[in-house]
């Protein structure tokens, strides 16, 4: 199950790992994607420090922490290819896995159904 962030960051719990993305609808307001610096293997985040930062076409984004945690793996294959984060935002196009993270975090993100409702409420 995902959870999703009202700044459109998702969190995927698989195990004892968070996978961290951003959501498909970001994707298409944010524009195609052509660079992104990703965080570093190793790094400590707090909810809402700076994770990243991307370039699209339209605009330079910064990405926050969804979660507390550590950086245990980043999707190294964006630096090489970021469009997957244009064509793949919510699979392939992955930015990190966290752990030592506290699920209860999760409990102020909202659910896919919930993400979706959301997203009609700012038409």
């Amino acid at each position: 199950m995902k959870y999703y962030t009202e700044d459109h960051e998702w969190v995927e719990i698989i195990g004892e790992t968070a996978v961290v993305g951003i959501s498909q609808f970001a994707i298409e307001e944010y524009g195609e994607v052509s660079f992104i610096e990703l965080p570093e293997e190793g790094d400590d985040f707090i909810i809402g420090d700076r994770l990243c930062n991307m370039e699209t076409d339209r605009y330079s984004v910064e990405l926050c922490a969804p979660i507390c945690g550590s950086i245990s793996t980043v999707n190294e294959a964006l630096a090489d290819e970021p469009e997957l984060l244009t064509e793949s935002p919510e699979d392939k196009g992955w930015i990190c896995k966290m752990v030592d993270f506290d699920a209860s975090e999760l409990d102020d993100m909202m659910n896919e159904d919930d993400y979706y409702k959301y997203l009609d409420s700012l038409e």
